[in-house]
């Protein structure tokens, strides 16, 4: 039982996380400079999950991995008057489609509701079981 619950707190983890790097994409959807202060677009972040294995010395559940894009191009805008223009007059945003990650923050969503509903069913079947051997 505490199993169950193990791995659905690790989704939960993991999932919270997703969150938060689709909320840093929207955030950084017309950032043009790095963090050094370089005219470079920032580049989209993503989650991928794999399945912990089933050792018995680690406990089962979700890993997960945040990823940098970098095999897509940025999005170049001509905007000859901006400061991070190119000597041909373009900037380079970053290549975030903002419905993209909506649809992805929903997904996120509803992953994060279903492992709540795992755990309180796993919660309810322990109490069942409870009551029968009392």
């Amino acid at each position: 039982m505490f199993g169950t619950i193990d791995i659905s707190t690790s989704a939960l983890i993991g999932e919270r996380q997703r969150m938060n790097t689709i909320a840093s994409n929207l955030a950084n959807l017309n950032t043009t400079r790095d963090a050094d202060g370089k005219a470079a677009p920032f580049q989209r972040r993503f989650v991928t999950f794999s399945a912990q294995s089933e050792n018995p010395d680690t406990p089962s559940g979700v890993t997960y991995q945040i990823s940098v894009d970098t095999t897509s191009p940025p999005r170049r805008v001509y905007e000859p008057g901006h400061p991070d223009a190119d000597k041909e007059g373009y900037v380079s945003y970053p290549n975030i489609d903002m419905m993209n990650e909506f649809v992805n923050a929903v997904e996120a969503s509803r992953a994060y509701e279903a492992n709540l509903v795992a755990i309180d069913m796993a919660k309810q079947g322990f109490n069942e079981s409870l009551k029968i051997l009392a």
